[in-house]
């Protein structure tokens, strides 16, 4: 099993995730059409509850399990290593089975604080049985996180990628293929066909969970999991003890992420209802901003994701040998990557709103406005979820949850005040939701800037430069993309329309963003020529390179 690089296990991740949330984007449309608002809404109500159950389970376990794997291998302990990966995987069977009781056996409870008093929609009963349908893959999905950091540690992403693409493919397959049945065959109801289409999340991660055992199993001696007669000093309890003291920071940033998200939920919901804004609106604009346009922005945020999955053991082995400057220079690599991506990323889709809102959702004019305003949230989440990684992989995690809870509390607080804000100025109240979360992910990053800057001296002047210049490429695309927009004629109510439309304003902008970055030596700069030569190189068979 081949080890990857830095900047190759970015791209080799993020290239992923970025297949497996476009592949998520993709199902979409032939689903929302399928189920409706109606059916997409309670899918959402299912999701969301999973997500934070999910959370607690597991979330700091894949990065926890890769953090102690890299260290031990770092220190040459790689008997305390094996048995590292065995004590990962019972301490997930007992947490697994307890939270998946837990989400099964309170279901109505969660459901009732979901619908509170909204009646002419989904239902209590409807929405419990399809969070107890997806309870299911709580037994499964934290081992395959576990699995994963394993091979992460080493520096081995393609099985650990290509596991997620598995995992994705299965699961759309259930939830297109299940819903079709259930609906055109079988005649079932809609509550019954979201119980199998959420079903597809356990589907997706047995399938995957086979693939990364058996390329486990294969390479086993080059993994170290053979028998290795002499132990280490370190025990058990030790091994232990850390993984718990690595996993929490992670498992305390994704639950109070998923509670973030889920209180933006509720409060969205019982704010509109307040404003009596009619029910079918207030669900379309509650599920709008926290799943399906999320769903979209998830192509952003699959940068961070990606970024992290290579940077964390990157900056625990520098981290374990005090080598401060691969610290500051990885971070700041990062963050340069995040800016350069993302940037021209949250403003071409801001400005492709409509078509590709359209393309996936249908025309609406308050789901256009929703995700033009939304895309730039993803830029936020982005560096708040690279600078809180490094500050894990420094084992910082007092300032973890400092700027976790301050920002988040930010956001809860600002919430009702910005959404009554944003109705008196007729700007739509839903929209003060979005403002009062990316005010609140700002928060957090800056807090967690000041604190690498003050406690480790490290430096973001590059970075910084990197910005402003960036700035000119997206000024440059901006300007192409509106021209094109000026000139070339759409019809929103057309599926092929929109995907022709936007698919080809989409290559001028990013030629031009990319021409522009290359001339100025932005591209070379944060990629590096040598990473950059080997791309050019492959995609085109080894005929160019850039000198």
């Amino acid at each position: 099993m081949k080890k990857s690089s830095f900047i190759e296990g970015t791209v080799i991740a993020t290239l992923a995730i970025i297949i497996t949330k476009f592949l998520g984007m993709v199902y979409v449309i032939p689903f929302y059409a399928m189920v409706g608002e109606k059916g997409s809404a309670l899918y959402a109500y299912a999701y969301n509850i999973y997500i934070i159950f999910l959370d607690i389970s597991s979330a700091g376990l894949p990065i926890a399990m890769s953090k102690i794997i890299k260290e031990l291998n770092t220190l040459n302990l790689y008997e305390a290593k094996k048995r590292a990966y065995q004590i990962g995987k019972k301490m997930v069977l007992a947490i697994s089975i307890v939270i998946f009781l837990l989400l099964f056996c309170f279901a109505k409870t969660l459901a009732t604080l979901i619908l509170g008093n909204l009646s002419g929609g989904n239902t209590i009963q409807d929405v419990t049985f399809v969070i107890r349908c997806v309870s299911f893959a709580i037994l499964v999905i934290p081992f395959l996180g576990v699995s994963r950091g394993y091979l992460q540690g080493h520096n081995i992403f393609k099985s650990s990628s290509f596991s997620q693409v598995i995992e994705q493919i299965v699961r759309i397959a259930v939830i297109l293929g299940g819903s079709s049945l259930a609906l055109y065959v079988f005649r079932l109801s809609l509550k019954s066909t979201i119980g199998i289409a959420v079903f597809g999340a356990c589907a997706g991660g047995i399938a995957s969970l086979s693939y990364i055992l058996y390329k486990i199993k294969k390479n086993k001696k080059e993994l170290g999991l053979v028998e290795i007669k002499q132990k280490d000093t370190i025990t058990n309890k030790e091994i232990g003890k850390k993984i718990i003291t690595y996993a929490i920071p992670f498992i305390v940033i994704a639950i109070a992420a998923s509670i973030n998200d889920f209180l933006d939920m509720v409060m969205l919901m019982r704010t509109l209802f307040f404003l009596k804004i009619d029910t079918a609106q207030v669900e379309f604009a509650t599920t709008a901003i926290t799943t399906w346009s999320t769903k979209i922005c998830m192509i952003v945020n699959s940068i961070a994701v990606g970024m992290t999955t290579s940077l964390i053991p990157t900056i625990v082995g520098a981290y374990t040998l005090k080598d401060w400057g691969e610290v500051e220079d990885k971070l700041n690599k990062a963050l340069q990557l995040i800016l350069f991506i993302c940037i021209p990323m949250c403003v071409g889709l801001s400005m492709l709103s409509k078509s590709v809102w359209s393309l996936f959702y249908g025309v609406n004019e308050m789901g256009f406005t929703i995700f033009s305003i939304r895309i730039f949230v993803s830029l936020f989440i982005n560096l708040y979820m690279v600078t809180n990684s490094t500050l894990q992989g420094l084992n910082k995690f007092k300032t973890v949850y400092k700027s976790t809870i301050i920002g988040f509390i930010t956001n809860m607080c600002l919430n009702i005040p910005f959404m009554l804000l944003f109705h008196y100025l007729h700007l739509g109240a839903h929209l003060g939701a979005i403002f009062a979360t990316a005010i609140g992910y700002s928060t957090a990053f800056l807090i967690a800037i000041h604190t690498l800057k003050k406690e480790h001296h490290l430096k973001f002047q590059s970075t910084l430069k990197e910005l402003v210049r960036i700035i000119i490429p997206t000024v440059g695309m901006f300007v192409v993309v509106y021209l094109c927009k000026m000139i070339i004629p759409v019809n929103l109510y057309s599926k092929i329309s929109c995907i022709f439309y936007t698919g080809f304003i989409s290559v001028i902008g990013a030629i031009t963003y990319f021409v522009i970055s290359y001339k100025m030596g932005i591209l070379t700069r944060i990629v590096g020529k040598p990473y950059l030569n080997k791309i050019i190189k492959k995609l085109t068979f080894g005929k160019l390179s850039f000198h």
